[in-house]
């Protein structure tokens, strides 16, 4: 059975740090483009961040670009999101994704999905 479950979501102020985490199981993550969509109320969900198979990595939305980075531990099969200096736009609820194509991670069409992780950042 395919699980991504997502950690390390809450609350959190202004200024801080949290780091996500996204666990991988039933299948061999390693070969998929692995990304975090960020979802921003009933807004559609948009990919703020990828990691290749090879470790190449990509941060999408300028506001995020000196703050957020995109890991992944190969060896655990767990995705990471580092968030810094967190802002109160930053809240949304987050999803990782897996797909086998950076296009289908983008499009929002990954083959897997977590059920997201709450963060909420206050001022």
């Amino acid at each position: 059975q395919v699980q991504l479950v997502e950690s390390g979501g809450g609350s959190a102020q202004a200024g801080g740090s949290l780091r996500l985490s996204c666990a991988s199981s039933g299948y061999t993550s390693n070969d998929y483009y692995m990304g975090w969509l960020q979802q921003v109320g009933r807004r559609a969900r948009e990919l703020i961040a990828h990691i290749s198979p090879d470790h190449e990595t990509m941060v999408y939305p300028d506001s995020m670009q000196d703050r957020v980075t995109i890991s992944r531990d190969s060896a655990k099969g767990t995705l990471y999101l580092q968030i810094n200096a967190l802002k109160p736009e930053d809240t949304a609820m987050y999803y990782c994704a897996a797909a086998t194509s950076l296009s289908k991670l983008y499009v929002g069409t990954p083959t897997y999905w977590g059920r997201g992780t709450q963060v909420t950042v206050t001022s």
